[in-house]
């Protein structure tokens, strides 16, 4: 049974970009070249894929993020009004953010970003949409942008009482002020050790780590680990075993994953039922090149 309004959704502050994925079968040397077995061209970046992926599963979505005045911004933005999402605070300067994904056949993935400075929100930009989180019920917050922005962020949410979902890693002193505020914090390998300084080597190690940011003030925690994604919360855990099909891409696993976990704890889940929603959608999402999800058949029947 939903506990949320129906009328309200959740507010994604995060990157939007173009998405230029490319398929190799094999890595050329040094010097020599490769056949592109498969291109494709999409909206991308993690805010656009956190929201795709919220609005797929049922939410309304309000995008807060910056698409260049060049024609790859009006590309990409127009993708985003047919997946249905709410663009009316999104920014336009500059030029659009680019991300090279290349993939050879194994499903290793090699990324490559250009994302010039105007690409990224500032305060004001936030401060201005203020008005947008009085539809919303939860703020999900992708920490690629700059620390002022993100506590920016979390002030909004505060401010209004809403759930605020955090995305990534950030260090310096926004770390302890955006853990403190944040209800639901999600981090892979490598962000898990920025954010905590321990290795998620194994299961042990990640929930040190976990707790570690328990302790900092967050409601619940999700992290990468060796065999799966480790949810904990302070009254239990679940891990959510990684999937046993072939790989097509990593990219997006952990936005898909968000966007599930986040739906779940909306619909008023218990979390081990949230995690295990959340765990599906990144497992359909690997299937897939690029990091662009397609989760409508994943839609809950009440969503």
């Amino acid at each position: 049974m939903a506990t949320t309004d129906p009328s309200t959704g959740v507010l994604v502050i995060g990157q939007i970009a173009r998405d230029l994925v490319l398929r190799v079968e094999d890595w050329p040397p040094a010097g020599d070249s490769a056949r592109v077995a498969e291109r494709r061209e999409m909206l991308g970046g993690k805010g656009a894929n956190q929201a795709v992926a919220l609005r797929q599963l049922g939410s309304p979505v309000i995008l807060l993020g910056v698409a260049g005045t060049d024609a790859a911004g009006e590309t990409v933005l127009a993708q985003a009004r047919r997946d249905d999402l709410d663009l009316s605070w999104v920014v336009r300067r500059g030029e659009t953010a680019l991300l090279v994904d290349v993939v050879d056949g194994e499903g290793t993935r090699r990324l490559l970003e250009h994302v010039p400075e105007q690409s990224l929100l500032t305060v004001q930009d936030v401060q201005e949409a203020a008005v947008a989180a009085d539809r919303v019920d939860t703020v999900c917050l992708q920490l690629q942008q700059p620390a002022p922005v993100l506590l920016a962020g979390a002030e909004l949410a505060a401010d209004r009482g809403l759930r605020l979902v955090l995305d990534g890693a950030v260090d310096g002193a926004a770390r302890d002020r955006l853990l403190a505020a944040a209800d639901v914090v999600r981090m892979d390998a490598a962000e898990t050790r920025l954010m905590t300084g321990i290795e998620p080597a194994d299961h042990e190690a990640g929930r040190l780590a976990a707790w570690r940011v328990l302790d900092a003030g967050a409601g619940l925690v999700a992290l990468s680990v060796p065999d799966g994604d480790l949810v904990v919360w302070p009254e239990g855990e679940q891990l959510v075993p990684h999937g046993t099909e072939q790989v097509a891409d990593p990219t997006g696993a952990g936005d898909a994953f968000l966007a599930g976990l986040t739906i779940g704890l909306r619909r008023g889940e218990p979390p081990e039922l949230a995690a295990r929603r959340a765990g599906a959608a990144a497992t359909s999402t690997v299937r897939r090149l690029g990091g662009r999800p397609d989760l409508r058949a994943q839609r809950p029947a009440d969503g």
